[in-house]
């Protein structure tokens, strides 16, 4: 007899949870299994979150694991990290019962407390194997003072507390708030926009509605359609949330509670708001051939998040700019500070842009004190290959056509008429299609090559240029990062590739004493009155030891961009300009 669910029939599922230890953060979840006709049933939990490129191992968060078919009790045997295999011969119901600890706050993970619980599903509710197409249906039995739930899950019976989903990858897609959450909504052509808040944060819920509503038109007049009739965003405020997780129909959002009375934070909330409601279309449904069907078990390898997250940062950024919501110049400081993460990132050098892709779930999300040396962020280079591409095709055609164009094109394309995602070679055609000329010496040098961007290059076809303000100076610089220990030492937590510190040996975790016998406490005064090419003697304790370092002091190699418009524009840059910048 089979032992899982595909020759067996579907699987009625039904999952209660309950938070009898809200304060010690955790969840009581009961499964219901009706129609097994197998003699074993496996029971895997995702080691993943879509979005979100790490193993992360939820598996480690349950406890308490038992099943039982009425009141007799079920073997349960272990199999695999994420794997819990059932003795089901002869039963035609089981029910299963385990907790899970939710304590890390982050866009992708479940946090519970006596406030509130955010239940990142993917990460805390269990499948049958080969059953990732069943539906199931959730009944949330509050704590206490809990009155709300936010979810795009649909009600059942106009619940609140019991929602529904059609099958696993939906389930697994669609986060659920429940707590006492402040919710206001607002619309958008046909589709309803709610907000979820959770915690105190001096936000003007009246200027939100205006102000998101602004920038989700925005990125429907890009695709043409809102593939959604209801949208939910979930945002927790926290006293220094930041990030945010995409989701088919509903976003997570991090927010700093203090942050929205203060422009540039303001500003880089809508930003986020952009940059996560961009991705329904751009991840959630057009998508690398790679990120779908997800394999929960396992890594999902693509060299496109170049595209998938870079593109998505390039247009959170601009959407905003195109708003009009504030000037241009705070667009230029925000891509300014792009070229700089760039320039200032030694593994600019060393890695390829599709290579930071691959290797997003070794490397990306698994940071050390190297990485800055060996990696770049397919976040802030993505969104600058966003700009360059964007402005090679508005320069080709004379200011008809942009990215725009492209991405949807690619939508239609792919999403709705071919129903998959897309490959490299099939992206890069679509970009030539509408810039009208190949892309092989761009994908070779910039994508799959670590030459220089030449920003000045692109940046000129809309008669910009870009200089870096450090580019005269002289100034000598040791190239380490410090963080602060007791007492006010400093210790080593970084070395540039190619500074004076990684020249001459000093290391991570070396505790700084004195620079020629000046305490070493404070990291813009470690060399005063120092010269490029002057010699000095760094005093560190290394793993418990005294040591002295003779350093040679190189220049600087960090920079610092500002970018300028030219006086002399020609007819052709005004209108790659108005096309870019809508100015």
């Amino acid at each position: 007899m089979s032992t899982t669910s595909q020759a067996a029939g579907p699987l009625q599922i039904a999952y209660t949870v309950s938070f009898p230890e809200a304060q010690a953060h955790y969840a009581d979840i009961e499964m219901e299994i009706k129609g097994l006709a197998q003699s074993k049933l496996n029971l895997k939990l995702p080691v993943w979150t879509p979005g979100s490129y790490l193993v992360r191992e939820f598996s480690k968060n349950v406890e308490s694991f038992t099943a039982q078919s009425g009141s007799k009790p079920v073997s349960v045997t272990k199999t695999r990290k994420n794997v819990w295999q059932l003795n089901t011969q002869g039963l035609s119901s089981v029910k299963v019962k385990y907790r899970f600890y939710a304590f890390e706050i982050s866009v992708r993970t479940a946090f519970i407390d006596v406030t509130h619980a955010f239940l990142s599903t993917s990460g805390m509710f269990f499948y049958p194997e080969g059953g990732l197409n069943l539906p199931s249906t959730i009944k949330i039995k509050p704590y206490k003072n809990w009155n709300k739930v936010s979810t795009s899950l649909e009600m059942v019976n106009n619940d609140p507390f019991t929602v529904k989903s059609p099958n696993y990858d939906i389930l697994f897609d669609s986060p659920i708030e429940v707590g006492t959450q402040d919710v206001f909504d607002f619309k958008v052509g046909d589709t309803h926009y709610e907000v979820a808040m959770y915690g105190e944060a001096n936000y003007d819920a009246e200027r939100l509605k205006k102000d998101m509503a602004k920038v989700i038109a925005e990125e429907v007049a890009i695709f043409g359609e809102n593939p959604n009739k209801r949208y939910v965003f979930i945002v927790h405020n926290y006293a220094k949330g930041s990030g945010g997780l995409e989701h088919l129909s509903s976003t997570v959002l991090g927010a700093a509670r203090d942050g929205y009375a203060k422009e540039s934070t303001y500003e880089g909330f809508l930003s986020l708001v952009a940059h996560e409601h961009f991705h329904l279309w751009n991840v959630k449904r057009l998508r690398p051939i790679a990120l779908g069907p997800f394999d929960y078990d396992n890594e999902n390898y693509t060299t496109n998040l170049w595209i998938a997250e870079g593109f998505t940062a390039y247009y959170d950024n601009l959407i905003v700019r195109r708003t009009q919501l504030f000037p241009v110049d705070h667009y230029f400081t925000a891509l300014a500070g792009d070229f700089g993460i760039i320039e200032n990132t030694p593994g600019t050098k060393i890695q390829p842009l599709s290579q930071a892709s691959f290797d997003a779930w070794i490397k990306s999300y698994r940071p050390d004190e190297n990485t800055i040396n060996t990696s770049i962020s397919y976040y802030n280079k993505g969104s600058v290959i966003g700009m360059m591409m964007d402005l090679e095709i508005i320069n080709a055609t004379n200011g008809r056509q942009s990215l725009d164009d492209v991405m949807r094109y690619m939508y239609n394309e792919y999403y709705k008429v071919k129903k998959r995602g897309y490959t490299d070679a099939e992206f890069k055609a679509a970009v030539e299609k509408f810039a009208g000329k190949k892309m092989d010496d761009f994908y070779r040098k910039y994508i799959n090559g670590v030459e220089p961007l030449d920003y000045n290059k692109y940046l000129g076809y809309a008669g910009y240029h870009v200089f870096n303000e450090n580019e005269n100076l002289n100034l000598p610089d040791l190239g380490i990062r410090t963080v602060a220990l007791a007492g006010g030492r400093l210790k080593v937590s970084g070395v540039l590739r190619g500074t004076s510190a990684w020249v001459d040996g000093v290391n991570v975790n070396d505790e700084l004493v004195s620079i020629d016998g000046i305490p070493a406490t404070d990291l813009k005064n470690l060399i005063p009155g120092k010269q490029v090419g002057d010699r000095v003697q760094v005093a560190v304790i290394c793993d418990g030891l005294p040591l002295v370092i003779p350093v040679t002091l190189l220049k600087s190699t960090i920079v610092r961009y500002n970018i300028q418009s030219r006086t002399d524009l020609t007819p052709q840059q005004l209108a790659v300009r108005k096309k870019w910048l809508k100015i």
